[in-house]
């Protein structure tokens, strides 16, 4: 529920200026949604030219770790600092990523650089969902929330077919896949800076934890290297690497959740999970991750080394898929918005 505060705070903007103000975010949004699907078909091509198919899942798992690391905490730093600033700030960084990914010359190097790039989406993405309910009042976010839907729909259906281009142009052309993010960033750059000029700003003071957002990070990272490491040369499931990685996933995990119950504002404050529309809201979520970049991720991969498809044709065997996010979030953000209520569209979906 939106307190009386924040609606007498709320800045009334026109809809057309909005409208300005979203397609400002949808273009830093676009940045961050396109990265975690053009990969996909290019990544059989990026591998085979860095010689790393052991760290396959890694150049998209760095990417959506460092995002989902540093997701609330430009929330905060941005009640701080201010959203303009901080949105600018998570651009020039997902810039900076994408630049040097661009030139990477081994893997090691790629799902570092991407990890950079991951930084800087975790907050094209939060900021762009905490502007509008800056401006926007509850009853009217589902009907700009599914243009957002919408651009991660797109995202999802010119991302594995721009990325299959690159990828089959020939030697180093999939490098073009990050590249081709710096006349995007630059023109993010200019949009943001200009349009979040009518959004005042309301400093709020706030404490952040950073030892919560390091325990986290830790021990989802022990947690990934046991998967990806395990069952590989010298890293079988029962030796001591793969039992000690999983036992520090556990030790830093508890230690995470203790921290939250302590901390005066956690990264991640647990009696939200009290609520069981947020509970069951966020094990679907949970699920759907599994399915969604499992698929978008491995099924390119099996295409094109099994099956024999090129990268663009990969692609193109992609778009059904993809197609029915674009359409479904459009329309579902719509009626949301027209009918007030949410519970039966995901209650509908087909599993």
């Amino acid at each position: 529920m939106t307190s009386p505060t924040a609606e007498l705070t709320r800045p009334k903007l026109s809809h057309r200026q909005i409208l300005v103000l979203m397609g400002g975010l949808m273009t830093g949004m676009l940045l961050a949604a396109l990265d975690q699907t053009i990969v996909s078909t290019a990544l059989p091509t990026i591998v085979g030219d860095l010689h790393g198919i052991n760290h396959y899942s890694w150049v998209v798992t760095a990417y959506l770790l460092a995002s989902t690391a540093s997701t609330p905490l430009y929330g905060k730093i941005s009640d701080l600092y201010g959203r303009r600033q901080v949105l600018l700030f998570a651009i020039i960084t997902f810039l900076i990523g994408s630049l040097l990914a661009g030139a990477s010359q081994s893997m090691t190097q790629l799902i570092i650089f991407r990890g950079i790039q991951g930084l800087g989406a975790g907050g094209l993405l939060t900021l762009a969902f905490t502007i509008v309910s800056d401006v926007v009042s509850p009853r009217e976010r589902g009907r700009y929330m599914g243009l957002f839907g919408a651009v991660f729909g797109l995202s999802s259906v010119a991302g594995p077919l721009i990325g299959g281009y690159f990828a089959g142009l020939g030697e180093n052309g999939w490098r073009w896949i990050f590249y081709i993010n710096v006349p995007l960033a630059i023109l993010a750059v200019i949009v943001c800076n200009h349009v979040l000029r009518m959004v005042p700003f309301h400093r709020r003071d706030h404490k952040i934890d950073w030892l919560g957002a390091v325990l986290m990070v830790v021990s989802v990272v022990s947690l990934l290297l046991a998967l990806s490491f395990g069952g590989t040369t010298g890293w079988a499931w029962g030796s001591a690497k793969i039992i000690g990685l999983l036992a520090a996933f556990v030790v830093f995990a508890v230690a995470f959740v203790w921290t939250e119950t302590k901390a005066a504002e956690p990264i991640l404050p647990l009696h939200l999970f009290r609520g069981r529309t947020f509970t069951v809201a966020n094990i679907a979520t949970f699920i759907l991750g599994f399915a969604m970049f499992g698929s978008i991720i491995f099924v390119p991969l099996y295409l094109q080394i099994v099956k024999g498809a090129s990268p663009t044709e990969s692609g193109l065997l992609m778009l059904p898929m993809m197609a029915g996010i674009i359409i479904t979030s459009i329309t579902t953000g719509r009626l949301i918005s027209r009918i007030g209520r949410y519970k039966w569209f995901p209650s509908a979906a087909p599993p």
